[in-house]
């Protein structure tokens, strides 16, 4: 994405919203990096390359230090045998504040912490639950029949020749679709809903100003960004949703919640739905890409982790066969040890999510026994996991895949460390403490779905003379990075 489309916006923004006042380093505070720009400060270094600018500051001023970012002091906290330091500190420190503050600008719904709704964010947070523990194994059925549902009439059309896409597109085309018909449901006639196409296509266009919207630009500076979002929201207004069918129990209940807030209008509760399709495959769309690109690329990794597949079903009794559908259940995703450590190493290499939380008001942050920094009210304090993701001393040969590098004598590796001491936190994709993806379990779940699938009905090549995709940084700090492009592949169905 260019550069320059954020470069005016934010010059246009510190010339005529802000007052620049000089903040200098007080003692006990981090060092202190300012930029020369008003308002902007370091915000176009850290778009260009986020792991690279906070390594080479990193190198200047320790593993600790201040810098300001459209109009915002964050302090960086780059080692992570300090983050347990962060993630545990609840009274000075909120995630939430910023959260409630963001996501109704950015999905145009009013926040819900106002008295105008009294327990509504509460009743909110709680149904997140519905994603997680029991409710999982339903959720899981459900994800398993649309992902069939949309392979067999997409995909497995009983050809044997070899067809040719572009492996992005079609990760995200098969998962838009089937997660959608999984959390909100079927049409009222037939089994796939109408105009799905043009709907992903909208979605992508909102996705593109997500990183703008986020940063608080106003969307009446991003083109057509608000009609697009009115389009989307529109789609989810109670008059449609009400003809859906099969519409899971999280959405049900979101529903009734709105329902009984008489101040909410339609399109206010249509906006929290949009917001959650955002929530539901934003991030989970290219971590499937990565997951497909990274197997298929390495011959012996998708070897193993295809046999594997294959012995979970046959020790359940099933042998498998390309004209009949194959049905997963969680406690056999559950065993797929190679394929989890796949993917948790596709989520290592392509994630960059920024874990933040606001200091409520000045005070001094324990970092460890011996050190601590003064930090002030309104500051973001911000981990950037994707520094610890490429640490040498924590992965070895950081940038290379290696699928089973999160296995250890036939279970999940969770043993790394740094300086010799064990890390609490060392693989970060999903956030951590109260900040953590409610929905983490759900798109694991349905990633390990989708790439099964996958590897069992069809043969994968990728064309040759194609360099491995790089990662787009326009998204640096809100979850996994976007390739850079496409990459193009080939398919047929696999003759078992």
């Amino acid at each position: 994405m260019s550069f320059l489309l954020p470069l005016l916006i934010s010059l246009l923004l510190g010339l005529l919203l802000w007052i620049l006042r000089g903040r200098t380093r007080k003692p006990g505070e981090p060092p202190l990096v300012k930029g020369w720009i008003p308002f902007v400060g370091k915000a176009l270094d850290f778009g260009k390359d986020a792991h690279k600018f906070l390594e080479e500051h990193r190198r200047e001023h320790g593993d600790v230090f201040t810098v300001r970012i459209a109009g915002k002091y964050m302090t960086f906290i780059m080692d992570p045998l300090l983050y347990p330091s962060i993630i545990k500190q609840g009274r000075q420190l909120d995630f939430h504040e910023f959260t409630n503050k963001v996501a109704p600008l950015t999905f145009g719904y009013p926040p819900v912490l106002r008295t105008a709704f009294p327990g509504l964010w509460e009743q909110i947070k709680r149904s997140f639950q519905l994603l997680q523990g029991d409710h999982l194994a339903p959720l899981t059925e459900s994800m398993m029949g649309n992902l069939m549902l949309v392979f067999r009439q997409d995909h497995l059309n009983g050809e044997s020749d070899w067809r040719r896409g572009s492996l992005y597109e079609f990760c995200c085309s098969v998962m838009f679709e089937a997660t959608f018909l999984t959390i909100y449901g079927r049409p009222a006639t037939g089994v796939r809903h109408g105009g799905m196409d043009r709907l992903r296509n909208d979605f992508h266009k909102f996705d593109n100003m997500f990183p703008f919207l986020i940063a608080q630009i106003p969307i009446w500076l991003l083109g057509r960004t608000l009609a697009v979002r009115q389009k989307l929201i529109s789609y989810f207004l109670p008059q449609h949703m009400a003809q859906w069918t099969n519409t899971s129990q999280f959405i049900q209940r979101r529903a009734e919640l709105f329902e009984q807030h008489d101040e909410l209008k339609d399109v206010d509760k249509a906006a929290h739905h949009f917001a959650i399709l955002w929530a539901s495959v934003g991030n989970t769309l290219p971590a499937t890409f990565w997951a497909a690109y990274f197997l298929v690329s390495q011959v012996e990794a998708l070897k193993v982790v295809r046999q594997e597949i294959v012995d979970v079903l046959r020790d359940s009794g099933v042998d498998f066969s390309n004209s009949s559908d194959i049905m997963l259940s969680k406690e056999q995703l559950d065993k797929l040890v190679f394929l989890e450590s796949a993917i948790n190493e596709s989520l290592r290499l392509s994630s960059a999510s920024m874990n933040i939380r606001v200091a409520q008001e000045d005070f001094s942050l324990r970092l460890d026994s011996d050190r601590s920094v003064g930090v002030r009210k309104g500051d973001i304090i911000a981990l950037y996991p994707q520094s610890l993701h490429l640490d040498p001393e924590v992965y070895d040969d950081p940038q290379t895949f290696r699928f089973d590098r999160f296995v250890q004598d036939g279970k999940g590796k969770t043993d790394f460390s740094k300086d010799r001491q064990k890390l609490s936190y060392f693989l970060m994709p999903f956030g951590s403490g109260s900040s953590m993806c409610p929905g983490r379990y759900f798109a694991i779940n349905e990633i390990k779905q989708f790439v099964c699938l996958l590897l069992l009905y069809f043969d994968l090549q990728l064309e040759d003379g194609q360099n491995r995709p790089g990662l787009d940084p326009s998204r640096a700090g809100l979850g996994i990075l976007l390739p850079s492009s496409d990459v193009r592949f080939r398919y047929r169905l696999r003759s078992v």
